[in-house]
């Protein structure tokens, strides 16, 4: 699925342009105001935006279109927001050049930058102006006897998805820092997080991986009451998701991007940041490749590879 917005400037024709740029002559001989010429880096069409699918997408779109709206306003072209299928589908169409920016799971965002060389420009800052971060974590009912992760052994654990930064990589890693063969755990992979949560809340799994992200959205809606649940295991903070451009974009539009992002009004971001835990929410900020550089090392420490998103 995929949401467009497209502005009138993106029709008008070079000749057009060029005419207004010196202005259009009234009866009296006055010049009325230049039209504000497309910028070059929209030559080539719109610029495409690619979304993990962290969320169901009849929910993520909205919020992106909000997003989406206020780049318009900032670059003067047209953004072209795309929910895409998972992961490696991100991955995989960045390295083709089939999106410009993308924002990606911090795992995924090393596979990006392994893989499609993904350059990352900002992040979703808090109210205070920090960058966000969020935690995986082990969820079971209550009245589990399932007191640790230890106890995991022989149980249903749903997880996410695969290549998911929380609802997949780190609680594997979590088993495997317990000392806990993955052959020793029923894995299940529920299809994303929302999909995790709801087979614990119906009962057809003995754990499941929820994240802080999943969880406030949850309880928001009203789907989840943690007074029911017990968490046995919860990660270090991880960093929030970073928006990438394509390694090949043209300059012109990495500076613009990065200067468009870091100054979108936090209105325009606080729907997509309800969605990563971050309400209310701040300003985007800039992030960098070191930001990231615990995932790097968890990733070569788990010995992932591009197959295993």
């Amino acid at each position: 699925m995929k949401l467009s917005r497209t502005l009138p400037l993106a029709a008008l024709s070079l000749g057009l342009l060029a005419m207004t740029a010196c202005g259009a002559s009234t009866a009296k001989g006055s010049t009325e105001p230049a039209a504000e010429a497309t910028p070059s880096y929209c030559a080539d069409g719109p610029i495409k935006f690619g979304i993990e699918p962290f969320e169901a997408p009849a929910k993520l779109e909205p919020a992106y279109g909000v997003l989406a709206d206020a780049l318009e306003r900032e670059l003067k072209c047209e953004v072209e927001v795309q929910v895409v299928e998972d992961y490696s589908a991100e991955v995989l169409a960045m390295r083709n050049g089939k999106l410009d920016l993308g924002q990606f799971g911090p795992v995924g965002f090393v596979f990006a930058s392994q893989q499609a060389g993904a350059e990352p420009l900002a992040s979703f800052g808090t109210a205070e102006g920090k960058l966000s971060t969020y935690t995986a974590g082990i969820w079971v009912p209550k009245d589990s006897p399932v007191k640790s992760i230890e106890d995991l052994r022989g149980k249903d654990l749903a997880l996410g998805s695969v290549g998911s930064t929380s609802g997949d990589v780190l609680p594997r890693y979590a088993l495997k820092t317990a000392g806990i063969p993955e052959a020793e755990v029923n894995i299940n992979y529920a299809g994303g997080h929302p999909e995790a949560l709801l087979a614990l809340a119906n009962g057809t799994v003995d754990a499941a991986q929820i994240n802080t992200q999943t969880l406030a959205t949850a309880e928001a809606e009203g789907t989840f009451k943690k007074e029911d649940f017990r968490q046995v295991w919860t990660s270090e903070a991880i960093p929030n998701d970073p928006i990438t451009v394509r390694p090949d974009a043209d300059p012109a539009l990495k500076e613009a991007v990065k200067k468009a992002l870091l100054n979108l009004p936090k209105e325009d971001i606080a729907q997509v940041g309800e969605f990563l835990d971050v309400s209310p929410a701040g300003q985007l900020l800039e992030v960098t490749k070191d930001t990231y550089k615990p995932l790097f090392d968890l990733a070569s420490e788990m010995g992932l590879t591009e197959k295993d998103i």
